[in-house]
């Protein structure tokens, strides 16, 4: 049974990116913690609706915690793990226009396609929370018995398309708003017209930054996975001292 908690706790305590003791998932983990407590010893036995039950709550509230801190102000602009930047082959524009000095201008496409990731990850989080409503007790015991990423991994495989097709109209729309059409199109117009341009550059913006968007999205969630799972300082809750006695 201990092999079974353990992975539980780890999991329960996921996507906690404040690591706070008192969160709006506290009173959940809590409760975890009883339940746990008397699993351990043999005063109760875990069901599989509860360790269900207790997965997809712990997990949505983490949802929506992650879905926030990504789409606050420079919540990807500000990360330099997850900032949207120009795509590889736009590199030489960026630079040739640098030097040029109109470095500005690169800089407010960049801070637009960034703010426009940043509007987009507000729809994740009740796409995130579909899938973990929806998750069965083999999904569960497969991210609890799984890798370092595993609900990661589970989270991904559920709701990429369904992300996808949320976040590319908001993204588009962001775009248009932010006006990162405007300084993409300036960008790569004024790039084309040079005369030491002899390969123009065609980039499908909101097809980039949608991309880029969704992987800033579950590398963060890979990251605060594995911060859980192997490091014991971030395991910031009463659970698993209730429960493992540290």
């Amino acid at each position: 049974m201990k092999k079974i908690i353990l992975p539980l706790l780890l999991a329960t305590s996921f996507f906690s990116y404040s690591q706070q003791k008192e969160s709006s998932g506290g009173g959940l983990l809590k409760k975890a913690g009883t339940a746990f407590g008397k699993a351990k010893g043999g005063g109760s036995s875990l069901s599989n609706d509860e360790i269900i039950a207790g997965l997809k709550e712990a997990l949505s509230v983490g949802a929506q915690n992650s879905s926030g801190k990504l789409s606050a102000l420079n919540g990807f602009f500000a990360n330099a793990a997850i900032k949207v930047l120009m795509p590889d082959e736009a590199k030489k524009v960026e630079t040739t226009l640098r030097n040029a000095g109109m470095g500005q201008l690169v800089d407010d496409a960049i801070l637009s396609m960034n703010r426009a990731a940043e509007e987009a990850s507000k729809s994740a989080a009740p796409i995130f929370i579909d899938a973990i409503k929806q998750m069965g007790f083999q999904d569960a015991l497969g991210i609890l018995r799984g890798t370092d990423t595993a609900a990661t991994s589970y989270l991904k495989g559920k709701t990429l398309t369904a992300l996808t097709t949320a976040f590319k109209p908001v993204i588009d729309e962001a775009l248009q708003k932010t006006g990162a059409t405007k300084h993409w199109k300036s960008v790569f117009e004024t790039y084309n017209k040079l005369p030491t341009t002899f390969r123009k550059i065609n980039t499908d913006l909101s097809g980039f930054v949608t991309d880029r968007a969704l992987s800033g999205l579950f590398y963060q969630v890979a990251l605060e996975e594995q911060q859980i799972r192997k490091n014991p300082a971030a395991r910031v809750n009463d659970v698993l001292k209730k429960v493992f006695g540290s």
